[in-house]
């Protein structure tokens, strides 16, 4: 938005400044062209009166010697060659260049002399060897009464003025380009006072977006409309906010209140066992298995709803440790499964995350790859460093997914048709393994290796080593959501 403000702005500039400055460099060229025809045509005729006399005066009197003097004049304030000829165009007078003799020759051939013999005025340009340029010339017969006597012919080099009016079009490029310049910097500053905080606007609805639901943006000194969108933006960041966080604590009280008389409930069933008869232990024994699996549900929910929270900031974690630990774990879970768990960490790998947080991610993964893994096969656990992103995969044997189950994966109560029914999942751990990942800055996505089965990719921000620090214990397997 900064560069279409700032194009805008520049473009309007420029068509002003053409606007102003072509027609006013047309003007100066015109009128430069002008004062030198007026000037040169009042001097060709000013010459022919004053020599109107010198022409009627024989020469053994000193008629062109009084020309050649009236010329000598001339050349002193001005810069113009004058030609004087007599009625038969002869030479009569002549001034030379400064430095350059006067030539005693023929000046009848000129086509505007030959004019101004025959009674007619001339005027015009032509390219002078003498000068090595082009001139403007002004041609007058001089006459007495209705008798010609001779003529005057005026002319001045054109290179003069041409000088003036390139002068004059490089001024008004040198002025053109520093109000440009000074607009340019103008609308830099104005541009952006507006985009800034647009900007500012734009991160913290990605901040929003992304799950920081206290993200504000900070309220901008500059236009009235931007800062009454920041208002807004805030006042509708802090509604949602609430909502969530209502939401969020309705389910994790709702949880934490469902599991008192759910274990309440669960010992009744236990309690009854004993007092029913034999034809009644299959009921109690189903009543019991439902209220187990209403008890994994709840905390489920809970779990998910502590994810959301995410209080706590992320530290640096020592990703071999914690691959090495969660191993440890669910060694036992895999070997009763005849499932081989395997686990390649890069040496040095250190993470940002919520140890915690890692755990349970892995717990999570690891206890669906070991549902779907099929006996005899491999469920592997890798972790490696790519760039500035540390990258952890996990990959099984399974009968893998499709692309829309795997877009659906991490849906909230989404199952894939092809899972075990008997596991007692409810769909909630990709959801809550996202969520985790989303508190700590990380990022997972489900792939389908050419190998077959199912690989979870996990991203996290790389750390930085901690001396001295001690890997997490291992943790049991937790509850299956």
């Amino acid at each position: 938005m900064r560069r279409r403000l700032l194009l805008s702005y520049l473009t309007i500039t420029v068509l002003v400044l053409v606007g102003l400055e072509v027609p006013l460099g047309f003007s100066f060229a015109r009128s430069e062209h002008r004062r030198l025809e007026e000037s040169v045509q009042q001097d060709a005729v000013t010459l022919a009166v004053r020599s109107e006399e010198s022409l009627e005066t024989p020469p053994e009197a000193g008629g062109p010697a009084e020309l050649q003097a009236l010329l000598a004049r001339y050349e002193h304030v001005s810069d113009d060659r004058v030609v004087i000829v007599d009625a038969a165009g002869r030479l009569v007078a002549s001034s030379e260049p400064r430095g350059e003799p006067t030539r005693d020759r023929d000046e009848l051939g000129p086509p505007e002399i030959a004019r101004a013999l025959g009674g007619h005025q001339s005027a015009g340009s032509r390219y002078s060897p003498e000068l090595g340029g082009d001139v403007w010339f002004s041609a007058v017969p001089i006459e007495s009464g209705s008798i010609i006597l001779g003529a005057v012919r005026v002319t001045h080099p054109l290179a003069p003025v041409e000088n003036r009016i390139r002068d004059n079009w490089l001024l008004l490029a040198l002025i053109g380009g520093s109000v440009l310049a000074v607009v340019s910097l103008v609308s830099l500053l104005v541009a952006r006072s507006v985009t800034r905080p647009l900007a500012d606007l734009s991160r913290t609805a990605a901040r929003l977006g992304g799950g920081a639901l206290d993200a504000r943006a900070p309220l901008p000194t500059g236009p009235a409309e931007v800062r009454l969108l920041a208002q807004e933006f805030n006042t509708t960041a802090a509604r949602l906010e609430e909502l969530v966080g209502a939401q969020r604590t309705f389910v994790a009280d709702a949880s934490h209140q469902l599991r008192t008389p759910l274990a309440a409930l669960r010992l009744r069933l236990e309690n009854l066992e004993t007092e029913v008869d034999a034809s009644a232990t299959d009921d109690v024994d189903g009543a019991r298995a439902e209220v187990e699996r209403l008890t994994r549900l709840v905390d489920g929910l809970l779990a998910l709803a502590r994810a959301e929270r995410g209080a706590a900031a992320p530290t640096d974690v020592d990703v071999a440790a914690v691959v090495a630990g969660r191993r440890d774990a669910w060694l036992a879970f895999a070997a009763e499964r005849d499932v081989e768990l395997e686990a390649r960490v890069e040496p040095g790998l250190w993470a940002r995350a919520r140890p915690e947080h890692l755990e349970q991610v892995l717990d999570n993964l690891l206890n669906n790859a070991l549902d779907v893994a099929p006996s005899g096969s491999t469920v592997t656990l890798t972790a490696a460093r790519r760039r500035d992103r540390v990258e952890i995969r996990v990959l099984d044997a399974g009968p893998g997914m499709t692309a829309e189950e795997r877009a659906r994966a991490f849906d909230r109560f989404w199952r894939s048709p092809g899972s075990p029914s008997d596991n007692g999942g409810f769909g909630l751990g990709l959801a809550i393994v996202r969520q985790l990942l989303n508190a700590d800055g990380g990022t997972i996505q489900l792939q389908s290796p050419p190998s077959g089965g199912l690989e979870a990719v996990i991203e996290l921000r790389a750390g930085r080593p901690v001396p001295g620090a001690r890997p997490p214990s291992p943790a049991s397997t937790p509850a299956q959501t």
